[in-house]
């Protein structure tokens, strides 16, 4: 139990000083610092910084592939299930922007092929989750034919948007997404905002 709390201790201080720092401005000795562990400790777990990233990408990623899937098996209609997908996307990202903004960042640079490719693979399969909801709802004729993959672009790059840019919606008021209360504010704007976007976008038009 000792070893799996270390561990944990070791996630969790990276994960604040990648989100604080970056992955280029963070060392495993300021992590083995921070984590009250020593360099020994973090190589035998993970066997590098990038496998301490790797590592923190993964639950992140996975742990919301499982509930894809569970939301997937639901026995919902698929736009309750679409939604829902979108609403646990969002308070996910936004539950720590500073963590997704590093994360885009390294997407972006893709300076390190191989981490690059690992964090690619793992997005894609939960993109094609998505994909089935929404093709299952096309197919029973209770969402109207549209560019599936246009749509979930659009929905993901609206979340990540909020987070990586909140001026853009704060503007002018006196919100700040490092704010615990104005956080779940903006979260739930952004949550009913998409949740109106899919269900007018999606609803065939049954004048016609």
């Amino acid at each position: 139990m000792e070893k799996a709390d270390k561990k944990a201790d070791i996630l969790d201080a990276a994960e604040r000083l990648f989100t604080e720092l970056g992955y280029e401005g963070t060392s495993t000795r300021q992590i083995a610092k921070e984590s009250g562990a020593n360099m020994s400790m973090i190589n035998y777990y993970f066997g590098s910084k990038e496998g301490v990233f790797m590592e923190i990408m993964s639950q992140r990623i996975f742990g919301f592939n499982d509930q894809l899937l569970s939301i997937s098996q639901d026995k919902l209609s698929n736009m309750e299930k679409l939604l829902k997908v979108v609403e646990n996307y969002a308070t996910r990202i936004l539950c720590n922007p500073g963590l997704h903004k590093m994360m885009h960042r390294e997407l972006t640079l893709s300076q390190r092929p191989e981490m690059f490719l690992k964090v690619k693979n793992s997005m894609a399969n939960n993109l094609i989750v998505i994909e089935k909801i929404i093709e299952a709802g096309i197919d029973e004729g209770s969402f109207r034919p549209v560019d599936v993959r246009m749509l979930i672009a659009t929905v993901m790059g609206t979340i990540s948007n909020v987070a990586i840019s909140p001026a853009k919606i704060t503007y002018g008021t006196t919100l700040d997404i490092n704010n615990e209360e104005d956080k779940a504010v903006i979260t739930e704007r952004l949550i009913n905002h998409l949740k109106d976007l899919l269900t007018m976008y999606l609803t065939p038009n049954n004048d016609k």
